[in-house]
């Protein structure tokens, strides 16, 4: 890399500020946690190298976005491979030679492929159904690599878990403690759990993404986790393995993570001293990315802190387990979506596309930020508008994204930014509107990961009375 006259350049992937694009993905792979935060500086797309203009041209890796909406229609989601490999690596070079294991959020991203990739560079996984259980096995998940989070898990989903031979469930009730020991000691086995404790940290996010307050309704309060501890060490079919915590999402500051991880040390020493020993010490996900003007954690910087404060407090024999989701998939994605109507009123504009809030429910439901790309950039001139970019859903709070100016014209293509996590997962059917197609871009190589519903499949496992 070289900080040329015009700005930061790389001889390999031939990046500068005026063509963010041609990538060398060896050369990606080689330098993509600092080539990705060098391009953020250069008010580069989101997800940046993978994500980029040729020209006029916004690629993915070495193919067309336009080409792929030809292909596929819109709306459509479309996933970078390489975007997903330089995100897991930032997560596994830090942790290269130390006693960890990265459990994959699936949450943010459940679809197969998507899945397949992290097995095979070695994550886990972190699941909160019993559904996302048969996903991830379907996948290729090695069930002892997988933990089991979630406050409602119901009496099948045990079974499932314990059948499949989990590493661990975090516990988030006394009741569900309860359960869990009267079906393990029924079937036979045992249990390994961790409590999820609520360490009442302000994780400073999204109250509909907190998690580790003690309003919310996650995890053991931490005052009392000593008392279920020790009732958890006297059951029969269970077997104390960690310490889990989670306190939010979308978290973009370290000092709520080292404020909960210091809670979680003294607890430790609370239970060292009643005799229980743990295995591992669990501190979930949550990392943030850059959706507009974030600066977002380094993993390896959250990682080098955690490790030094394990090692100093004598607890460097424990496996570190993390739960990354959105870091690991939300800029490696994008949804494509055409303008179908441009509606120009004396106080507003609206562009009026095919995808809307059941593609991507996050706008209307957390007022989020995503950002807006044209996939073909205007070179005729055409006026620039203040624009709502919004859907065909009769809600008025059907909108992707408010006061973005664009130069539009009927059916051109945009790029809403960032939707790799909790995009798609989070769609629905609303107004009887068949779910979009996925599809992961892997260098100049495009793959079909999930093929758009038919409006025949909406309905076709509906019954009607009989005339």
């Amino acid at each position: 890399m070289a900080n040329a006259a015009a700005g930061f350049y790389c001889t390999d992937v031939q990046i500068g500020p005026a063509i963010f694009a041609k990538p060398c993905f060896h050369c990606i792979f080689n330098y993509s946690l600092t080539y990705c935060l060098i391009m953020s500086e250069l008010n580069a797309p989101a997800g940046s190298p993978f994500f980029h203009y040729d020209g006029s041209q916004l690629m993915v890796e070495a193919v067309p976005v336009a080409q792929l909406a030809e292909r596929f229609g819109t709306p459509l989601y479309v996933y970078s491979r390489a975007a997903l490999k330089a995100a897991w690596e930032s997560y596994a070079q830090p942790l290269t030679g130390r006693n960890a294991l990265v459990c994959f959020g699936m949450k943010a991203n459940s679809n197969l492929a998507v899945l397949q990739q992290f097995a095979q560079w070695g994550s886990g996984f972190d699941i909160v159904s019993g559904g996302e259980l048969a996903r991830a096995l379907k996948a290729g998940a090695r069930p002892e690599t997988i933990v089991f989070s979630g406050v409602g898990k119901q009496d099948w989903e045990i079974r499932a878990a314990l059948d499949a031979g989990v590493k661990c469930f975090n516990v988030e009730s006394t009741d569900e403690l309860e359960r869990i020991s009267s079906i393990a000691s029924g079937l036979g086995r045992i249990a390994p759990v961790s409590l999820r404790v609520n360490p009442d940290v302000d994780a400073q996010t999204h109250p509909y993404i907190s998690t580790g307050l003690k309003d919310n309704k996650f995890g053991i309060a931490i005052d009392i986790a000593p008392q279920v501890y020790q009732r958890a060490a006297t059951l029969p079919g269970i077997s104390i393995v960690g310490v889990d915590c989670h306190i939010g999402s979308q978290i973009t500051q370290i000092s709520p993570y080292l404020d909960a991880l210091e809670r979680l040390l003294n607890l430790l020493d609370t239970l060292a001293g009643m005799g229980i020993t743990v295995h591992h010490l669990d501190i979930g996900g949550g990392l943030g990315i850059r959706y507009q003007d974030e600066t977002p954690i380094a993993p390896a910087t959250l990682l080098d802190n955690v490790f030094a404060a394990l090692q100093e407090r004598g607890y460097g024999q424990l496996q570190l387990v993390m739960e990354p989701g959105r870091s690991l998939v939300g800029n490696a994605g994008i949804l494509v979506t055409r303008v179908q109507y441009l509606k120009h009123h004396e106080s507003k504009n609206f562009a009026i596309v095919d995808a809307a809030m059941n593609d991507l429910l996050r706008p209307t439901l957390y007022d989020a930020w995503h950002g807006v790309l044209q996939v073909n950039q205007p070179s005729d001139g055409t006026s620039a508008l203040v624009y709502d970019v919004v859907g065909p859903i009769c809600e008025s709070g059907d909108w992707l994204a408010r006061d973005r100016t664009l130069s539009l014209t009927q059916n051109d293509l945009l790029a809403i930014e960032s939707a790799g996590a909790y995009g798609f997962v989070m769609s629905g059917q609303y107004n009887t509107r068949p779910r979009s197609a996925e599809v992961m871009v892997d260098g100049d190589q495009v793959h079909l990961i999930r093929p758009r519903e038919t409006v025949e499949e909406l309905f076709a496992s509906e019954r009607m009375l009989p005339a």
